[in-house]
């Protein structure tokens, strides 16, 4: 029988050999002091390896060959609630009766316990069956995660060291209605008039005299909104004037909220499913527009914290759709390869056709190589999550000695913050020219539905924009290097100072491409910092000389002052993802000798693209900035006349 897992060589080597699985079963066991825990490290893992093995095959068997009928039965809005297509419903029934929901919750409340990162894992070969079932799966589990987090950190969850367990929990009842399959969650955060733009958000809460809250507004783009509990930021505060904080990202507020209740008479409804959005791809899963007028609140820390808790929800999700993109890239690769080795054309099968197989060969780099963040990522923020908890609420169970705790958790943080926003952008780019290659190797049958190919590019569209679009991941990422830059110089000059010797001196020709790549990001991340001050300098002339220091010191305007990194934010993101990615895979070549061939097919590839996308930083950009800087000068003179 086929088993997505079984034949998956590089995600088998990561479950034997590329994670270190000590500290995260350690976090998620309590340091073994939790009851019904397993005996050992080994024992774990070995469930985790069964359980993967039997959602390889299901998914294999029961979602994959079904792709036709998933794409052609749509989800559709029926007397104003959502009812999914026959094979849909299938696959999720099956996903119920195998407890699949189950996998990450505490076993307190009848949940297998098991880590976040088996999950993510899970989640890629999910993907690599149907996008749609992946993505509505994910609204499972994780929203029911997502509550018992938060009840932590707002200090409503309570434990017991001496059992290892939570013994309360503000949704406790919630959680274990997921669990069961019988509900889900969604996270509202798209309005009409507001994407990217958080400051823009203009769903409301309010509270009563009563001290009960309620929200009231429309989103969109919700996925599986149909679902029974939101995760929803609305504006609580109502601002003075533009310059104050409650204006923009301190006047929102985090909410779980009920849609609605299913009583003997029926169900009645608290919010409003407006539409089911029609889309490009991911039919057999919904996409809604929901309202909400006073619809019953529960508030999520404190008022004012929307912002932080959303990012808290966002991360997760980032790195969750890092997955579900390295899935689609595996969906693609395995349909055009297999094509490709059976379509004779001059003599032989296409695949022995030298650019069909740089094609192929580039595909399945691209895909280990996307592995190897994805996973990196979703260690660092598991470790992180759990010490967190560990630290602040049973300190005494923590796998992790006290005094080195804090230490540690900043140090897992940092390496999650560093990967995800690289994550979520290059997989998802990869995602998408994946599927426009299988369609290519397909040739004219790619163009055809009943081959499956343009589904998955379908599919792979959206990947880019939700949970946030590539082009904020590349501002993040800019805004955190070069921010990093700028308060810490001195570590940025030892770094430089340690490639540059690594570069000449090492005796690993492998260590040595590493190190010189690291050189070329130094020099890169040198020349957008040199030249931000160099601008940020010349804006002075004409200025007083007295105010000069305040000016370049203190009074930093971002979309003006980085302008030109800004421009070049997603080219400098490029760079840094494919120097994550190879010294991850350094990293593995040191320990595994297996590992080198990999590392060197992906220096192959990334050495000639980052000198390219080097000499287009550095050689480019200004015309369209003095394009723009005019536009914008217009626009001022017209507003001031």
């Amino acid at each position: 029988m086929a088993n997505f897992f079984e034949e998956n060589d590089d995600l088998r080597w990561y479950f034997d050999h590329g994670i270190d699985w000590d500290p995260v079963v350690r976090a998620t066991e309590w340091n073994f002091k939790a009851e019904d825990c397993p005996e050992s490290v080994a024992e774990a893992v070995e469930t985790y390896r069964d359980f993967m093995t039997m959602i390889g095959e299901f998914v294999a068997e029961d979602i994959a060959p079904h792709w036709e009928e998933l794409d052609t039965q749509h989800s559709e809005l029926v007397d104003g609630e959502i009812v999914f297509g026959q094979r849909m419903q299938t696959i999720f029934d099956r996903i119920q009766e195998l407890d699949l929901h189950w996998m990450t919750l505490p076993r307190e409340f009848g949940g297998m316990q098991s880590p976040l990162l088996l999950y993510f894992l899970s989640a890629e070969l999910m993907a690599r069956g149907d996008q749609s079932v992946m993505t509505h799966h994910g609204f499972h589990g994780a929203m029911a995660m997502a509550m018992l987090i938060f009840s932590i950190r707002e200090g409503s969850t309570t434990f017991d060291p001496s059992k290892g367990q939570i013994t309360a929990t503000r949704f406790q009842e919630f959680i274990e209605e997921i669990g069961t399959g019988e509900a889900w969650g969604a996270m509202d955060i798209t309005e009409p008039d507001a994407g990217s733009d958080m400051a823009r958000l203009r769903t409301v809460g309010e509270q009563d005299e009563d001290g009960n809250w309620f929200v009231t507004g429309q989103k969109i783009f919700i996925t599986s909104g149909h679902a029974k509990y939101h995760f929803v930021i609305a504006r609580t505060e109502k601002p003075g004037d533009p310059d104050d904080p409650m204006a923009g990202l301190g006047g929102l507020s985090f909410f779980l909220v009920q849609t609605y209740e299913d009583t003997d008479e029926g169900r009645e409804r608290f919010a409003t499913i407006d539409r089911a959005e029609e889309k490009m791809g991911h039919h057999a899963a919904a996409t809604c527009a929901i309202s909400f007028d006073r619809t019953p609140a529960h508030l999520l820390g404190k008022r004012g914290e929307g912002f932080k808790y959303m990012l808290t929800l966002m991360n997760g999700a980032r790195v969750g759709v890092g997955f579900e993109s390295i899935g689609l890239c595996e969906a693609a690769y395995n349909k055009a390869k297999a094509y490709a080795a059976e379509r004779p054309s001059m003599g032989k099968t296409i695949d022995r056709h030298e650019m069909i197989a740089d094609m192929l060969d580039e595909m399945r780099t691209d895909i280990q190589g996307l592995r190897a963040l994805c996973v990196q990522a979703a260690w660092h923020e598991e470790i992180a999550t759990k010490l967190e908890i560990a630290r602040d609420h049973m300190p005494e169970l923590s796998p992790v000695p006290l005094d080195e705790l804090d230490g540690e958790i900043r140090r897992h943080k940092a390496a999650a913050r560093r990967a995800t926003p690289l994550l979520k952008y290059l997989s998802s780019e990869k995602a998408v020219e994946h599927a426009r290659r299988c369609i290519q190797i397909h040739g004219g049958n790619g163009y055809i539905k009943e081959y499956g190919a343009e589904k998955l590019l379908r599919d792979a569209m959206v990947l880019p924009i939700y949970e946030g679009t590539s082009q904020i991941q590349s501002l993040m990422a800019m805004k955190d290097t070069l921010g990093g830059v700028m308060k810490n110089p001195q570590a940025f000059v030892r770094e430089m100072a340690q490639a540059r010797w690594r570069s000449l001196s090492s005796r690993d020709p492998l260590e040595r491409r590493v190190a010189k790549l690291q050189l070329l990001q130094a020099d890169t991340v040198q020349y957008l910092i040199r030249r931000t001050a160099s601008d940020k300098v010349r804006s002075l002339q004409g200025k007083p000389v007295n105010t000069w220091s305040q000016a370049f010191f203190k009074d930093w305007n971002p979309k003006r002052d980085f302008a030109f990194a800004m421009l070049h934010a997603e080219r400098l993101t490029r760079i840094l993802s494919d120097v994550q990615i190879a010294e991850i895979l350094l990293e593995q070549a040191k320990a595994h000798a297996e590992r080198r061939e990999v590392l060197e097919r992906w220096l192959e590839r990334c050495e000639a693209r980052d000198r390219f996308l080097h000499d287009e930083i550095t050689t480019t950009g200004q015309r369209l900035l003095d394009k723009l800087a005019s536009l914008n000068g217009a626009d001022e003179r017209a507003a001031a006349e």
